[in-house]
């Protein structure tokens, strides 16, 4: 019987619910980075339409963060260091200690890659400061680069890793 009880017990307990993980906390959130590894990119340059899809994700991102309780903070304080850097969500942990400089709990980062006009990989990830380790995260395939895939996508990230 007592062999029962103990797990009966773990289980009762159970992890903190999602919203007690956001609900009150502060977030860093470097946005999204657009990697561009495709020769489309290569040779044509920035497309207006990409840019547009890159800032309507990273809006949907914010909203659902605020949505579950977090406070965005403002990056100004750090935005000196942040210009020197192309991707925060690959930076040997600046995206931790700039986080770590505006007193967040977490720092949010994010990238798209556009490997084809087809092909797009889709990523979030969550970071607790003290810590410094990963706490929520995912990463997708999304084919077609449409508004529709893109949200679809992130809602995906979203729904099913960050806010589960």
């Amino acid at each position: 019987m007592k062999r029962l009880l103990l797990p009966l017990l773990l289980l009762a307990a159970g992890p903190a619910s999602a919203e007690e993980l956001w609900q009150g906390r502060s977030a860093a959130f470097f946005g999204i980075t657009f990697l561009d590894t495709s020769t489309e990119g290569e040779m044509n340059g920035v497309r207006a339409d990409e840019v547009a899809r890159l800032e309507m994700v990273e809006r949907q991102a914010a909203e659902a963060m605020r949505a579950h309780g977090m406070t965005l903070l403002d990056l100004a304080p750090v935005e000196e260091d942040l210009d020197r850097i192309r991707n925060p969500a690959k930076c040997n942990g600046c995206d931790l200690r700039m986080a770590e400089t505006l007193g967040a709990d977490y720092a949010v980062v994010g990238e798209v890659q556009k490997i084809s006009n087809l092909i797009l990989a889709l990523n979030l990830y969550v970071k607790d400061v003290e810590t410094g380790r990963q706490i929520r995260g995912q990463a997708v395939d999304i084919r077609g680069n449409t508004d529709e895939s893109w949200q679809r996508g992130m809602r995906y990230i979203l729904e099913r890793s960050i806010f589960r």
